[in-house]
């Protein structure tokens, strides 16, 4: 009987026979190949290649169960170990033993193994048609012939005989207008044959601020957008930073999301996310720890990984395919130089790894999984692919090789939309973003200093002298229009004296005494020594020209702050009431911030854990914006497209016009938690929740 947690014992599979037949030509080209080229390795005849050749198909079928009750028993770690060690075993035992091959050296049988997988990889490839269909074929082939056995339909999209399923995915980053683009561009095919046969809709969604993945998953899988005020923030209560993607934090974070009534609850998968959803079932997803004091991540059940690390042609083709995207990058990178392209920003780092990681390795992963888990019938599957965001960051939304990044995603649309036709579900797709981005050179680059460096030299100065400048032009007006927000009787600070100062209280020397975030092109401030938000008449008082100071600064657009007349946005020649319902005084810094900018910063101003002082950057007349980190495409905050997201959905599966608001002279769904009230509607509907 097997132990605990070992399950029943795994056997060859019917489908296993069959791939490792489909392996062989590409196997004993691979060994050829190999050989030829590997000094120490030679073969005597070309019947000892086609016996080596067979001898490692014979070897991975007779490996394959006992690797997965490894991989099931340990993890991912463990099928990545058992797959690797798997492959090596079986090439290197059938160079050893097979009649007619001679190896000089364990070297040499290492160098014939690494290039046979290269060859392989390119061949399979090749094979492959140029998509992704090698990475999810054989799982094709059996659902198939599973479907076949069962007496079920097969290849016939919407079959009465199949319960209906539900996969959402999630391209990341990729904003509405870009979208379009890419369409138009030719390099959309699936998508635009989509919309153009009718089968989907394409419609817009706005992404509210904080424009960003860590909200926007939030509220798409949890409805509790409201929880997330940026990317990274400041908990008073813990008295530390919060980063939404390390894993303790992320962990923290879904425990004040989940209600466990998420999108995937009631038997769902989450594939590359940030948060679960409540999933039964979820791989590579940031929130899901393992129990102990350190909170390490657990990426999901070992088992599911096994076929893709343990295939010798998938993983080695991801692991070529990675290289190539960092020569790729090299490349693009400095063709920009070369060019002069501007704005842009060095794309050097760990960046050029991360791209190849993303672009290739995620992808193959990601796709492997979703398509393991529409095969075993799970109800809801929902998978992020963050190919597009990363390069967007770096190289900028709308440059060619970003572009790219969307026709490679389309091809996963179609292999997943064949994977549907052979699943046992009738699976519908739906494909979201869940925010733009907008291009513009970086705040640095504008201001010619950081953001905190710039913050901190405003602390620091005496009211009436500015960063870079000798005098108060910069932010005399600026003070002139915040007079009337101040409180009555309170004496304002226009002079080096700060009169009116109130004490300082002790507080812990540990503590930093300024803290600056920033999430693309929103900035956040937190004094931590504080143990309250300070409002602008305290502001005024302990830092006379931080307020009026930073909004005058050139890549700042408005600064949010609170006040006794509530929240304000404070701009160069301007203020902005956003809860009042008072006029604008002097110039409205919003105007190019997008018809929700007022609405947006209101919202984000009062949300738990809000930075004591809000920034958007300035917004330029052709929609760049200014990110306060090292991004030349960004989001986050307001300005350009970066928060008109969209969702293609069924046409069958219209949304609700009641979920919808007046926006832009259209009807659009407004705001994370809406697109999941919509998903879960839809789910109802189609009875795959109670």
């Amino acid at each position: 009987m097997a132990g605990p947690g070992w399950g029943r014992l795994p056997r060859i599979e019917p489908g296993d026979v069959g791939d490792t037949l489909s392996a062989l030509v590409t196997t004993a080209l691979g060994l050829a190949v190999a050989i030829w080229l590997v000094d120490g390795a030679a073969a005597l005849n070309p019947w000892g290649i086609a016996v080596a050749a067979v001898a490692v198909g014979v070897g991975d079928l007779l490996l394959r169960p006992p690797l997965r009750l490894v991989a099931r028993r340990g993890g991912v770690g463990a099928a990545l170990g058992v797959g690797l060690a798997g492959q090596l075993v079986v090439a290197f035992g059938a160079l050893l033993l097979a009649p007619g091959i001679r190896v000089s050296s364990v070297w040499s049988a290492l160098w014939v193994l690494a290039i046979a997988a290269v060859v392989m990889a390119v061949g399979r490839w090749v094979w492959g048609s140029h998509d992704n269909d090698y990475v999810v074929g054989d799982l094709v082939r059996r659902s198939r012939r599973r479907l076949r056995r069962t007496g079920g339909a097969q290849d016939v999209p919407d079959s009465p005989g199949r319960d209906p399923g539900l996969l959402v995915v999630q391209l990341d980053g990729v904003g509405r207008a870009v979208l379009d683009e890419a369409i138009e561009g030719g390099l959309a095919p699936t998508l635009l044959r989509w919309l153009t046969d009718g089968s989907h809709v394409l419609e817009p969604w706005w992404a509210c601020v904080p424009s960003s993945t860590p909200a926007s998953q939030a509220g798409m899988l949890h409805g509790a957008a409201d929880q997330i005020p940026a990317f990274r923030w400041w908990d008073r209560d813990a008295g530390r930073l919060v980063v939404t993607n390390h894993p303790a934090d992320a962990a923290r974070v879904e425990v004040l999301l989940s209600d466990g009534e998420g999108l995937l609850a009631h038997g769902g998968t989450a594939v590359s996310t940030m948060f679960s959803g409540d999933a039964a079932r979820a791989y590579l997803v940031m929130s899901r720890t393992r129990p102990g004091p350190r909170m390490r991540p657990d990426l999901g059940p070992g088992g599911a990984y096994l076929r893709f690390f343990a295939s010798p042609f998938l993983l080695s083709r991801a692991l070529t395919l990675s290289a190539g995207e960092v020569v790729k990058e090299l490349y693009q990178a400095r063709r920009q130089r070369v060019n002069d392209v501007r704005p842009r920003i060095d794309r050097g780092g760990w960046y050029v790894v991360l791209r190849a990681v993303t672009n290739v390795l995620l992808r193959d992963l990601s796709t492997s999984l979703v398509a393991e888990a529409m095969v075993r019938g799970d109800p809801t599957v929902f998978v992020d692919f963050v190919d597009y965001d990363e390069i967007a960051h770096h190289a900028g939304p709308t440059r060619p090789e970003s572009l790219r990044a969307i026709e490679g995603l389309d091809g996963v649309l179609a292999t997943l939309s064949r994977v549907a036709l052979a699943a046992p579900r009738d699976y519908q797709v739906v494909v979201v973003s869940d925010h733009g981005q907008s291009l513009g050179p970086t705040f640095e680059q504008v201001e010619g200093r950081r953001l905190v460096d710039t913050v901190r030299a405003l602390m620091a100065a005496p009211a009436g002298d500015g960063v870079q400048t000798e005098s108060s032009e910069d932010w005399g007006p600026v003070n002139a229009l915040l007079m009337p927000f101040a409180r009555s009787g309170t004496q304002v600070a226009v002079g080096p004296e700060r009169t009116g100062r109130a004490p300082r209280p002790a507080v812990p020397d540990e503590l930093p005494e300024v803290v600056v975030g920033a999430s693309g092109n929103l900035g956040m401030i937190w004094f931590p020594r504080l143990d309250h938000r300070p409002g602008l008449d305290e502001l005024r008082d302990r830092w006379p020209g931080l307020v009026a100071g930073l909004a005058a600064r050139p890549g700042v657009g408005a600064v949010v702050v609170d006040s006794a007349e509530g929240l304000l946005a404070v701009g160069a020649r301007g203020v902005h009431p956003l809860e009042s319902g008072a006029p604008v005084e002097g110039e409205d810094p919003l105007v190019a911030m997008g018809p929700r900018a007022a609405a947006d910063l209101a919202r984000v101003g009062r949300l738990p854990h809000t930075g004591d002082l809000v920034l958007i950057s300035a917004v330029s007349g052709r929609g760049h914006v200014h990110a306060f980190e090292g991004q030349v495409g960004s989001h986050g905050g307001l300005g350009g497209p970066q928060n008109e997201a969209f969702v293609v959905h069924p046409t069958s599966w219209p949304l609700d016009d009641g979920l919808r608001e007046p926006l832009a002279g259209a009807r659009w769904l407004v705001g994370a938690d809406a697109v999941h009230t919509q998903l879960v509607a839809w789910q109802r509907a189609a009875g795959l929740r109670p």
